[in-house]
Order: C-alpha cells, then structure tokens, then sequence
C-alpha cells in the first residue's frame, strides 16, 4: 500500500533531541577529533576522503583512532533552518498551503514547502516569510523582490516602494551569540522555547487567532465585470471558518485589479471568495481566486513547524589549552564526530562530565637526552614487556618538555589490514599494553624514537615541574603510565566524519559544527 512518513515526524524527532539534551542527568554529548594517520589507511585521503562506514566493527576503529574528546552543552545544541538570504532581483516562492508534487511551488518548482525559498534572513539577521511574491495572472512564477524587509512589526507588510508586489511577514530576528554558534554556510539557527520564550512573546501572541486568512491571490480577473472602475466591498470567503472578508477592485478594463483582504475571520482550513451575491457571477468570464490558509495556529504560532526545522546544530569549541593539553598539536586529524553517553573509564554507567577528555594512551619518558629525543609521527614504537611479548604502538605526538609520548594502539597492529583483510603481523596477534611492570624478559625501554629512552615508573600525577615551570599534562599517570579519561568503547557513535587532514597548530582553534538532518 503507498504510504508516507510525513516531515512533521522529522521535525518531531529534531524536538525530541533537544530534549534529550536538556536531560542533562542522563544524557551527555561530546564532540571528537581523531585519526592522525589518514594516509595510512588510504593514499588518496586528502582528495578523496572516503565515506564513513556504519558498522560495529568500524566504531571500534573510531574509538581506536580517536584523540581527544570536548563536550556539547545543552546550550549549545539548536534546532536549524536552511539559510536562504535576501537578494536584490531574486525572486523567491511565497507561502502556500497546498505545495505538492501536484502543484509545485513557484519559480523554484519545489515539490514541497520546506524546500521551497518562502523566508528569506535579511542583512540584519532577522527573518522574514513570503506572503505574496508577486503573484498574479500576468506573473503566474512572482515578481523578483527589490525591496529588503527591514521591518520588525508584527504585520504583514509591504517593505519599500518599487512595486514588486511582496508582502512579508516578521518572525524572529537572530541573537548575536546565536550567529557565532549556529549560523553556518547552510543554515541558520530558529529560536529555542518558542512555545515559552519571552522575546518570542510578541510575535507568537500575535498568531493567536488560528486559520486567519492573510492573502488571496488572482488565479484569472475576469472578462466583463460590468462597469469598470468599481469597488466591491466585504465579499465574503466562505469556507468551514467564518467572518473573512475582501475588498474588490474593478479597473476600467472591466477585470480584477486588486483583491485585499479586509478581514481575516478565524478557523479556516479551506475557503473560496463567495461571489454568488455580487455583479461578478453575471461576467462573460467568471474572475477566480486562491485563497491562502495559513498554518496551524496562524503564522509565527510554531516557526518550528512554519519552517520545517528538521535539522539539529551541535555546536563546540577546541582551543589548545596549556592548562590542559588534550588536544595534540603538530599531527594531523582527518576525523571529526559526536559520541552520545561516553563513560568514565571503570565504570559501565557513570557517565563522563569534564569539559574535555583524553582518548589516548600516554608514557612519560625519562632517560639522558628525552629533552632532544624526537619520534616522528605515526611510526611505529615498541616496548618488550615479557619473554616473547611485544606492545606495539603509533606515535600521535611527543613533547620534549615533559617528556610525554601519545600513541594509539589498533587491529592494524596485530594482523589485519586498514581494508579488513588478514595478514601475518610482525609482532604477534596479541595485543599488549604498554607497561611500567614488564614481565620476566621485559623491559621499561621504548624504541623508535631517535634515542633508548625508560618509562619513568617515579612519576605519577597529573602535573610536573621541570626548570621551576609547572606543566599540567591533561591526564593521570601512574607510574609513567597513563590511561584514556574516557572509556573505549562506551556510549554511541552518532556522527563520523572523513575530512581531508589537517595540521593541528599551538594557535589554532576549531570551531566544530555538526549539522543532524532528520
């Protein structure tokens, strides 16, 4: 049987996932880089980066890949629009109540209204919906709009004097801290809490007469409506709502010139301009009209609704912070994600809290010359932690200063290849950890660096002094030992994505902003 899923679930479930992230008690987001070694796994990355893979086994080479965690406050999650700016001479699609694959919008011929160009955000920020874009029987497509809309009252209005035929409707105008966040090259941010929200109050309370008709359009003026140059007044549009009115003009051509409405009556969801009473029924050709309805409520009762937000903006921030250095430097991330409800490491349900957290394994090296050592990024270090037992890392990133090595373990390492297939690895199928306690035939040695250097089993900590400088090294180590802040593994993956690589920088900053389209 045919059948549909309709866009007001998919604005429902963007709804349901700010809900979900307003329940703070028991729902976390953060936001992830990763993946130092993109090359590796395929040389043609940076031109072609390829499309992430959905499956248990490749969420477990994003953890594996992954380098540091920043979470997303509920603040910072905001349901969005596509962004579509007013243009001098650009002609956009009006509001309409009966878009469909049967009746497309005009001029874009979109099949629907959500993706049709009906609002536009001016140079001001504010946000405006298309009532009339021109349309008459000699414009069937609209009118290009010349005049920008600028006002704020709460109205439709007319926004210049060029003739250009647009009325527009205010809705909301965009905060400044809302555009740092959430305005991005494709969309735009809608107010959180309209239903709520007290800034809103004005233009919400406004629609509070729901199926009030604004616009009636031309479809056909007519031909001999007897005598021109005559005004018809309160014409009623008949429907299932009651008391909307319009006013019509006759030029001296004997057609339609104008229709305005005069009243708007209430609770209409269907209605036609009822002329049985009037001088037009006995024309030689009857004038035919579109009455507009508005949307549930009235326009600005729901603009998530008005507006089609299906969409979900997470927002954060990655600054390299020396009071905690989670964030490499000097390697390169091709990966960025959201993970929902990371854990703390030990524990199965406690979720993670911190602003930021380290995904990755780490070793402070000590031994003469560690301040001038230097192990190149993404090669392959070992340590001999037992008779017959290697740990086999790669390197993310090393710091002379502290003498703190980042590496990353994966199934790369122990027989299989980036493209899943097997093969037999240099070292052993098993996969070991790093250790301040090897084994009888071990050693506390790290090798491929450019030096021998020992893990130093005397530090333990999260801080350390070096020449009366204080280092915060982003994450506890215990023994020269330190393991991820976050459980491997935990919570779900919702969002990957490849990206050509990059170099991170001591001065650079990342604003991340994940776009979820439901």
């Amino acid at each position: 049987m045919p059948a549909i899923i309709t866009d007001q679930i998919r604005i429902l479930n963007a709804k349901n996932f700010l809900d979900l992230a307003d329940d703070t008690d028991n729902n976390v987001f953060y936001a992830f880089l990763g993946l130092p070694n993109p090359t590796d796994i395929q040389t043609t990355w940076d031109t072609s980066p390829p499309a992430p893979k959905d499956s248990f086994e490749q969420e477990t080479d994003y953890w594996d890949s992954m380098i540091a965690l920043k979470k997303i406050y509920n603040t910072d999650i905001r349901q969005v629009i596509r962004k579509i700016t007013w243009t001098s001479g650009t002609t956009y699609d009006m509001y309409r109540h009966d878009i469909s694959r049967s009746n497309l919008a005009k001029p874009s011929n979109a099949t629907s209204l959500y993706s049709s160009n009906f609002y536009v955000m001016n140079s001001d920020y504010r946000v405006y919906i298309c009532l009339q874009n021109g349309t008459t029987p000699e414009t069937p497509n609209g009118k290009p709009s010349l005049d920008e809309p600028l006002f704020t009252d709460l109205e439709p209005q007319i926004p210049g004097d060029s003739g250009d035929g647009y009325i527009w409707k205010y809705l909301f105008t965009i905060k400044p801290a809302d555009i740092v966040k959430f305005d991005s090259v494709n969309f735009i941010p809608v107010p959180k809490n309209w239903e709520t929200d007290s800034v809103s109050a004005p233009v919400r309370d406004n629609a509070e007469t729901s199926g009030q008709i604004k616009i009636v359009t031309i479809k056909n003026r007519g031909v001999g409506l007897g005598t021109g140059g005559v005004t018809i007044t309160d014409v009623p549009i008949s429907g299932d709502g009651e008391g909307a009115k319009v006013t019509i003009v006759i030029n001296n051509d004997a057609k339609v010139d104008t229709v305005t409405v005069t009243d708007g009556g209430s609770g209409y969801t269907h209605g036609r301009v009822d002329i049985t009473n009037t001088s037009l029924v006995s024309a030689t050709t009857i004038p035919q009209f579109d009455v507009i309805i508005p949307p549930y409520g009235n326009h600005g009762y729901d603009i998530y609704r008005e507006l089609g937000a299906t969409s979900v903006l997470l927002y954060t921030r990655v600054e390299n912070d020396t009071e905690n250095p989670d964030f490499i430097v000097g390697n390169q991330v091709a990966r960025v994600g959201i993970v929902h409800n990371p854990t703390k490491p030990g524990s199965s349900n406690e979720l993670l809290t911190g602003d930021k957290a380290s995904a990755v394994y780490a070793l402070k090296l000590t031994g003469i010359g560690y301040s001038s050592a230097f192990f190149a990024f993404d090669t392959v270090i070992t340590q001999t932690v037992g008779l017959g037992s290697t740990a086999v890392g790669r390197v993310i990133s090393y710091d002379e200063e502290t003498g703190v090595l980042k590496y990353w373990q994966d199934k790369a390492m122990l027989g299989f290849n980036y493209d899943g297939s097997q093969r037999t690895p240099e070292y052993g199928f098993e996969q070991y950890r790093f250790t301040s306690s090897p084994e009888t035939g071990g050693s506390l040695q790290i090798e491929g660096g450019s030096i021998l250097l020992n893990i130093d089993t005397n530090f333990t900590g999260i801080t350390t002094t070096i020449n009366n400088n204080n280092y915060n090294l982003g994450q506890y180590f215990s023994e020269g030992v330190s393991e991820p802040e976050v459980k491997k593994y935990s919570g779900n993956i919702i969002y990957v994505d490849n990206r050509p690589a990059i170099t991170r920088s001591k001065s650079q900053k990342e604003d991340i902003k994940v776009i979820l389209q439901f």
